[in-house]
């Protein structure tokens, strides 16, 4: 974003860069100011992780073949605080497809600390991977490496995805790679690894609402192989009664959503938009069913203008994924790394002074997350408004 292409508006790539190590020198000091304590408790006495202990403990499952455990809440807490004392009392709701704790297995095969360690570095350079041939993809973004750099550094999702220990940057890599595909008109690919969202189901929603309504077959039917290998390879792990129970957890998961979202506030979506701001459950599930469409509706339009290029569709894509899913916390915001970078480059080819709101709307959205426990109070998640304002304005530039 050069400084020449931005002399009418307040966006400077000089001011970027500030706001960038501002946000980034806060947020990792903050980080390694609590985690540097001796032990497994950090300073504010949470264990190093968080939820990445729930995978370490779907991992010693995988290992030791513990079927009956897999989603059994109360003997998988007990597992871990026998592998990991310090987690003793700590429990998470089991919902993850029987296939996720296959993929964590090697790493129960290290203590805690060091698995944890491995998969930080891992998520890191996925993001970092991702962030890059992204980067690499956009020619108006090119001589602005340093500037990227620092803004993907600091991007507030990133953080919490290291801080949470959580496996949102394996489905950065779904979308990254499935971009990359339609990049190169190989569809069927594109499917293959839209498919491979189903071990987060909830992240594979849109595209596969989006890719039915515009009718694009070869994506579609691509999914649905993988999506069903990877389900198939946990029947064959753990036999038919695993699946069941998982199956049982989706269609019983409305009534524990206290449970699998503890701290509210921390989540970005329109379900939860509306259920923190409406305290009438069924309005607000009404409310989250309307915008949810809405925005599915205008994500469809905006790939049936074939005139709309793909940067626009697949970044709008993007934040359809993460409006309309039923469950979304901040970490799972990692996705929208390729959306920020491919919508600024397409900013930079039409000239941002003749969209001026969409390029403060993207900054919004860029920023927004770190306000996120401000709706604890407030019950209005800024981001949410951002990431709608967003799909809009595009929609209607596009749609004219």
């Amino acid at each position: 974003m050069t400084d020449r292409a931005y002399s009418a508006s307040w966006l400077t790539a000089r001011r970027l860069r500030a706001h960038g190590l501002i946000v980034g020198a806060v947020l990792w000091s903050v980080y390694l100011w609590i985690m540097v304590s001796p032990g497994l408790r950090d300073r504010a006495g949470n264990l190093k992780g968080t939820d990445f202990l729930h995978f370490y403990t779907l991992g010693l499952v995988a290992r030791e073949h513990r079927a009956l455990e897999l989603y059994d809440m109360k003997a998988q807490s007990q597992l871990a605080s026998t592998q990991v004392p310090q987690a003793a009392g700590i429990e998470y709701l089991p919902l993850y497809p029987p296939q996720v704790s296959m993929l964590f297995a090697p790493f129960a095969h290290f203590s805690y600390a060091s698995a944890l360690a491995i998969w930080c570095i891992a998520s890191a350079t996925i993001y970092s991977l991702c962030c890059y041939w992204i980067w690499r993809a956009c020619p108006g973004l090119q001589a602005h490496g340093v500037t990227i750099a620092i803004l993907a550094a600091a991007f507030p999702a990133f953080f919490h995805l290291i801080a949470w220990g959580q496996t949102s940057a394996l489905a950065l890599l779904c979308f990254t790679a499935m971009y990359m595909c339609l990049r190169g008109q190989r569809d069927f690919l594109a499917g293959v690894i839209l498919g491979c969202l189903a071990f987060k189901p909830q992240l594979g929603l849109a595209a596969a609402i989006v890719f039915l309504g515009i009718g694009a077959w070869r994506v579609v039917i691509g999914a649905a192989l993988s999506a069903t290998a990877q389900f198939l390879a946990g029947i064959l792990f753990y036999g038919t009664q695993a699946f069941h129970e998982w199956l049982w957890m989706m269609r019983n998961v409305r009534a524990a959503l206290p449970l699998l979202e503890p701290r509210i506030y921390q989540t970005h979506s329109l379900r939860t938009f509306w259920s923190m701001l409406i305290p009438w459950p069924k309005l607000s599930f009404a409310l989250y069913l309307i915008t949810a469409l809405s925005v599915l509706a205008m994500t469809i339009s905006l790939w049936r203008h074939r005139s709309a290029s793909l940067n626009v569709r697949f970044s709008a894509l993007l934040f359809a994924t993460v409006l309309i899913a039923p469950h979304l916390t901040v970490y799972d915001l990692v996705i929208l790394a390729p959306a920020l970078l491919l919508l600024s480059d397409w900013l930079m080819t039409i000239a941002p002074r003749r969209a001026p709101q969409i390029g403060t709307a993207l900054y919004c959205v860029y920023i927004f997350p770190i306000l996120g426990p401000l709706a604890k109070w407030t019950h209005v998640q800024l981001s949410v408004i951002a990431m709608s304002t967003l799909v809009f304005l595009i929609w209607r530039r596009e749609a004219d």
